[in-house]
C-alpha cells in the first residue's frame, strides 16, 4: 500500500489478504479531524495502495489524489474506482486521481487542503532523512492551515510482531505463511510471506514470496521532525482514540497542522 514499496503480483491479491484491516476506523478518524481542524476539498494520500481509502472518500465528495510507488497498485486502484457506483462520476468530474510518486519526493501542481497517510506507511520509509524528507515534502505540498493525518507502528509493536509469529491465513482463493525478523538497534522489522493464491479457471495455486521492511521511530523524536519541518501544531493519539499515546499503544497517530 505504501510509496516505497514495488509491489508487483502481492497488488492483485493484496485486498483479499487485508480484507480485515479497519479502514473503516481510518476513514473515521480522518473525518473526526477535518471536524476539528477545518473540512477540507483536496486531500492527496501518500502511500494510497489500490484506494481503499482513497474511493470512499471521493465518495463522501472530497477531490483526491492518490499517490503510490506501485505501478500495480494503482492499476487495481483505478479498477476498483471504475467499478465503483460512483465510477462514471468520478471520471466525469475528475474528483479522482492516480499519481505514481516516491512519497519522498512527492509534488503536485497545486497544494492541497490535507494531506493522509494511514496503514503504516510511514514505517516503510527505513531512513531518519527519507522521513525529513517526507516531512518537508508534505508541509510544502499544504496550503496554509491544512492538515496531515498519519499514522505508525508504536516500536513496541514491533517486538510483538516477532514475538507473537508465525502468523497464518487459510482462506479458499488465497492463503499465508508470514515470519519476522527484528533488529532491536534499528527498531526495523523485516516480513517475509510466501503466499498461495489460487488461479482462476485451474483450481491450482501459485506460490510466490514477499519481503517487506518496516522501521519504527521514536515517537518524541518524530513530533520534534514535524515541528522542524514547520508544522504549527503537533498532537499525537493512539489506537484510533482520541486519547494521549503511551507505550501501550499499538498505533499512534499523528495530526499535524500547518
Amino acid at each position: 500500500m505504501c510509496a516505497l514499496s514495488s509491489y508487483g503480483k502481492f497488488a492483485y491479491v493484496y485486498d483479499e489478504l487485508m480484507a480485515d484491516m479497519p479502514y473503516p476506523d481510518w476513514l473515521a478518524f480522518a473525518e473526526a479531524a477535518w471536524v476539528k481542524y477545518g473540512k477540507p476539498r483536496t486531500v492527496a494520500e501518500l502511500g494510497c495502495g489500490t484506494g481503499s481509502i482513497t474511493i470512499p472518500l471521493a465518495a463522501a465528495g472530497y477531490h483526491m489524489t492518490g499517490i503510490d510507488l506501485s505501478s500495480d497498485m494503482l492499476s487495481v486502484a483505478q479498477q476498483k474506482m471504475e467499478r465503483h457506483p460512483q465510477g462514471r462520476r468520478f471520471l466525469r468530474e475528475g474528483s479522482v486521481r492516480w499519481i505514481r510518486q516516491d512519497m519522498t519526493e512527492w509534488e503536485l501542481p497545486e497544494p492541497v487542503d490535507s494531506v493522509i497517510s494511514f496503514c503504516d506507511c510511514l514505517n516503510y520509509v527505513l531512513e531518519e532523512k527519507d522521513i525529513q524528507a517526507v516531512l518537508a515534502r508534505t508541509y510544502a505540498g499544504l496550503k496554509p492551515g491544512g492538515t496531515f493525518l498519519f499514522d505508525v507502528h508504536h516500536p513496541n509493536t514491533l517486538v510483538r510482531y516477532e514475538e507473537e509469529q508465525p502468523f497464518v491465513l487459510d482462506e479458499p482463493t488465497v492463503s499465508y505463511i508470514w515470519t519476522c525478523e527484528l533488529d532491536v538497534p534499528r527498531r526495523e522489522i523485516e516480513h517475509h510471506l510466501s503466499i498461495f493464491a489460487r488461479e482462476e479457471g485451474s483450481g491450482l495455486y501459485r506460490r510466490f514470496e514477499e519481503s517487506h521492511v518496516q522501521r519504527a521511530y521514536d515517537p518524541q523524536w518524530l513530533t520534534e521532525e514535524l515541528r522542524k519541518a514547520g508544522f504549527s501544531e503537533v498532537q499525537l493519539y493512539a489506537d484510533f482514540e482520541w486519547l494521549p499515546a503511551d507505550d501501550s499503544a499499538q498505533r499512534l497517530f499523528y495530526v499535524a497542522v500547518k
